[in-house]
């Protein structure tokens, strides 16, 4: 009888979703039979009642053809077994050999972190070759990167790909991936402990590859900047590899001293931007395919749509999704995906075009007609610039798209949000202003 059970396990997983098989079937077992009855045993009380309300139909048919006769089918929870008396557990403990353990490399790389699993796309690509490069050692000339872009764009994802890489290439190697915030607190401990020498020996002497991630954290933190410009003295003297990632350029993080800021900017600084549309929906696929998920491309693009902040937001509404429907053994469709985006996805999707046009012209006391018209009077062309920058930066609009809506080649377009880029750095009032209206346009939705 537990051949024909497993027969129709098997009968059953073809008519299922692969997840939802693998959550609620792929658990029970075989207990026992006698006359009409076949016993099949649940893990807990919640699996009993999902499958009872969602899958007893298909249980009952499976078996009945697999066997070629009808059998009642009762389910049960599975008996738990006692917890051994604590003197047995005494008693199986085993002394651990005498290994050489080796010295603690911080914290641990994800697996699926690496160069093959990395969606390549033009908002990452020069990111991509710069590590690739560096992990491979095809130049020479650059042992340094500085990954910079915003939270959840893949910095740690490039930065562990190039560990993975060079363990899986060089074993033997010594990778240290580590936080600011991690190599901060091992030095307080060192001195604490009286274990400074064993500190700068441990980062000067024995790390051939040092990740080193969120790097703004050391703002003001004086003396772990001197110990790390030191470290990084060292590093750089033995040709090793140093990567750092942060949400800042070198230059705009506050309180770092000139010694460490100069060493973080003598190798390159790729910047990861937000992915497009396009790229969104090729994450989604991939992250998908990862985890053995099939999802309708509709539902794709509707999440691709609405969560458009950054990677991390992409991957919770796939895992909600996907988690949303194994939970419920439900299908995937668009009903169960607007269900779970609309605690994720920002509210930038209610900003448009017209909402930012309005609160600039309101802000300039000008016209909404005369933003999109032809004049080049600086009190009508500086609203518009900066209407075309927010635009930009604030919906997911193509140039094109915006060049339309403001009566303007997408050419121009690219060319006033360069300019407004360029006063942002140079200008506090225009700075002010952008600030300002940003808040002013988020605050309406």
């Amino acid at each position: 009888m537990e051949q024909i059970w497993e027969k129709a396990k098997a009968a059953i997983k073809t008519q299922v979703p692969s997840h939802s098989y693998r959550m609620w079937i792929e658990p029970l077992a075989f207990k026992d039979n006698g006359n009409d009855q076949v016993v099949i045993t649940c893990p807990n009380s919640f699996s009993k009642k999902r499958v009872t309300d969602h899958y007893q139909h298909l249980i009952d048919a499976a078996v009945q053809e697999a066997a070629g006769q009808s059998f009642r089918i009762c389910l049960q929870v599975a008996d738990r077994r006692p917890a051994p008396p604590q003197e047995l557990i005494n008693d199986r403990q085993l002394t651990l050999p005498n290994i050489h353990v080796p010295p603690a490399t911080g914290r641990k790389l994800r697996r699926n972190f690496t160069f093959d699993n990395f969606v390549v796309a033009g908002n990452n690509d020069f990111a991509y070759s710069a590590a690739l490069s560096l992990a491979t050692q095809q130049s020479m000339q650059q042992n340094a990167l500085f990954l910079l872009s915003e939270t959840g764009m893949g910095k740690s994802h490039l930065s562990q790909a190039v560990g993975h890489h060079i363990l899986n290439k060089c074993p033997n190697e010594s990778v240290y991936y580590i936080t600011a915030e991690d190599f901060t607190n091992e030095m307080v401990n060192a001195f604490r402990n009286d274990g400074i020498d064993k500190f700068k020996e441990k980062y000067r002497n024995r790390c051939d590859t040092l990740i080193l991630e969120d790097i703004h954290f050391l703002t003001g933190k004086d003396r772990t900047q001197i110990e790390l410009a030191l470290a990084l003295d060292y590093l750089m003297d033995a040709e090793k590899k140093i990567i750092f990632s942060s949400c800042y350029l070198p230059s705009d993080i506050p309180k770092i001293n000139d010694q460490l800021r100069s060493r973080l900017t003598c190798g390159l600084i790729p910047v990861i931007k937000p992915p497009d549309f396009q790229t969104r929906i090729k994450i989604l696929r991939r992250k998908a395919q990862e985890h053995g998920h099939t999802l309708p491309g509709e539902v794709l693009e509707f999440l691709a749509g609405e969560l458009c902040e950054n990677v991390r937001q992409l991957e919770s509404g796939l895992i909600g999704v996907t988690a949303k429907s194994s939970l419920l053994g439900k299908a995937i469709d668009m009903d169960l995906a607007r269900g779970v985006t609309q605690n994720i996805a920002r509210a930038r999707k209610a900003i448009t075009i017209d909402l930012i046009k309005e609160i600039v012209c309101k802000h300039f006391s000008i016209a909404v007609s005369d933003i999109v018209s032809k004049s080049r009077k600086q009190v009508i062309a500086r609203p518009r610039h900066i209407a075309i920058y927010l635009t930009r930066k604030m919906t997911d609009h193509t140039l094109q798209a915006i060049g339309k809506s403001f009566n303007r080649y997408h050419a121009t377009v690219y060319r006033s949000v360069g300019t407004v880029e360029k006063g942002l750095k140079e200008d506090v009032a225009l700075k002010k202003q952008v600030r300002f209206l940003t808040e002013k346009i988020e605050a309406e939705v």
